[in-house]
């Protein structure tokens, strides 16, 4: 999806987009559709694409529905298709590459949850009708006949579209007890195309939240991470509040609305958190190779997310009414860190995430540009590679209604920043390392490997931080001094 606003669209403006985006691809379908229909099989466009062709934003994967098994969906493609392979033979799904086309093509089917299983049962079906009605929302209901281009709508999903709205074809409680995953994707659907959500759904999502548990872990943080990345985070993520999703996916978010904003910007962490958030996302340009457009980051954005959480553990109230959450950053990045463990995130994702929460606070200490270079330098060490983001986390934090006080915030981060710059061009800041590596303070010291070399390494590089870099002699002589000091 596109990062832009869908517009409110009318009915004729959805037929005109349809059928343009329809020409555009009419060789695929075209040609796709005539072999099905010569071997007795039908085949429509369906879903995703049917719904994008409709606002005008078809990308280059096509999904398709076929009443023919995934044998006959494998041998129909061979020789048409330039690579084809199997994406899930027993979930009725065959791939295949045409050209720029991703195509995917499944047999018309149903699924539906055993209470207490995570996996789909799945039965083939036999109409396009009826693979439409167990899809998630009417939106991606909708399909096109190939080669004949007949549109289908049974459930009134081009209504839908045109008044921006997510309803699902039939009963949401069997839809969500179908599967419920179709709960975050309301949310998903939300934050992407900026629809609202029917109140029959919100009521069975609200009534069925606890559902989400049998879905594994794996499935909700890919939805989490589509809902995040979306053009209006914030719907999803309220909804998902709102209805207690989040209690069972994210509860570390949920938990910041009981907390009070020390500095009473706003009427909890949970909408200063969102605020930072949405902050975030139009700074995300800093990101961007130079002349390239700016995409949605998970890893900033999901920073800015949990960059709060450990507020409610570490809230404490002193005197005069003051409430003061020491260490909120340390803590903070510890529950970072188990929550997307236990969402199974990439352990360099959890990395960059938690990095970014614990060092979130770290700017707060530079005051007015007190900071020693040395100081300056453990910033950048400490940051790492998530510098840039660390730098976006920081200014997004800011969301005081005091403008002056925003004014003096956003010039004294220039101030570092540009000393940073300065400093990473004089010393190469990205790359600090002692002056001497491993092999020389081996020759310099007359020892050979083991711990003492890494406790030298250790003492060179701090030395380094501490006065900047020095010549081979001057790190030599320190190095011999440091040794007889700690011999003696």
């Amino acid at each position: 999806m596109s990062d832009a606003a869908l517009p409110p669209l009318t009915i004729v403006e959805i037929q005109s987009r349809v059928g343009a985006e329809l020409r555009r691809i009419g060789s695929v379908i075209d040609e796709l559709g005539a072999r099905f229909a010569e071997a007795g099989e039908e085949l429509a466009l369906v879903g995703g694409p049917v719904r994008d062709a409709m606002i005008g934003r078809l990308q280059n994967d096509l999904d398709f529905t076929t009443s023919a098994r995934p044998e006959t969906t494998e041998r129909l493609l061979s020789g048409w298709a330039d690579a084809v392979w199997d994406m899930g033979r027993a979930f009725g799904t065959i791939g295949c590459r045409k050209g720029p086309w991703q195509v995917e093509i499944t047999t018309y089917r149903s699924e539906s949850y055993d209470p207490t299983s995570r996996k789909p049962d799945v039965d083939f079906g036999d109409t396009l009708e009826g693979d439409l009605g167990r899809r998630d929302f009417t939106v991606n209901s909708m399909a096109v006949r190939v080669p004949s281009r007949e549109f289908v709508d049974p459930f009134g999903g081009v209504v839908d579209l045109a008044e921006r709205v997510l309803r699902t074809p039939g009963a949401p409680e069997d839809s969500f007890s179908d599967d419920p995953l179709r709960m975050m994707r309301a949310a998903r659907f939300a934050a992407q195309l900026g629809f609202a959500v029917a109140p029959e759904v919100v009521k069975a999502m609200t009534a069925m939240a606890g559902r989400i548990e049998i879905i594994s872990a794996e499935r909700v943080r890919d939805e989490l991470v589509k809902l995040v990345c979306a053009p209006h985070p914030r719907l999803g993520l309220t909804l998902l509040t709102d209805t207690g999703l989040a209690a069972y996916v994210l509860p570390e978010l949920p938990a910041l609305a009981l907390e009070r904003d020390e500095h009473h910007r706003h009427k909890d962490v949970y909408e200063h958190t969102l605020t930072v958030l949405e902050q975030s996302i139009d700074l995300e340009h800093r990101l961007a190779p130079p002349g390239q457009p700016s995409g949605p980051d998970f890893i900033s954005r999901f920073a800015a997310l949990m960059h709060d959480v450990g507020k409610p553990r570490t809230r404490r109230f002193e005197s005069g009414g003051i409430v003061t959450f020491h260490h909120h950053d340390v803590v903070g990045a510890k529950l970072t860190r188990k929550r997307m463990q236990a969402l199974r995130f990439s352990n360099h994702d959890i990395d960059a995430v938690a990095t970014l929460v614990e060092l979130h606070l770290r700017f707060h200490g530079y005051g007015s540009g007190e900071w020693t270079d040395s100081a300056v330098r453990r910033y950048v060490r400490d940051a790492g590679d998530q510098l840039e983001r660390l730098h976006i986390l920081t200014r997004a934090d800011c969301t005081t209604r005091n403008q002056r006080k925003a004014d003096r915030l956003r010039r004294t981060y220039d101030s570092l920043e540009e000393r940073i710059a300065r400093l990473s061009e004089e010393e190469e800041l990205a790359a600090i390392r002692p002056d001497l590596d491993g092999n020389q303070i081996m020759a310099v010291l007359g020892i050979g490997p083991g711990r003492e070399v890494g406790d030298a390494y250790k003492f060179l590089l701090e030395l380094r931080m501490d006065e900047g870099p020095k010549s081979a002699e001057e790190a030599e002589a320190a190095l011999r001094a440091w040794w007889a000091a700690r011999q003696g």
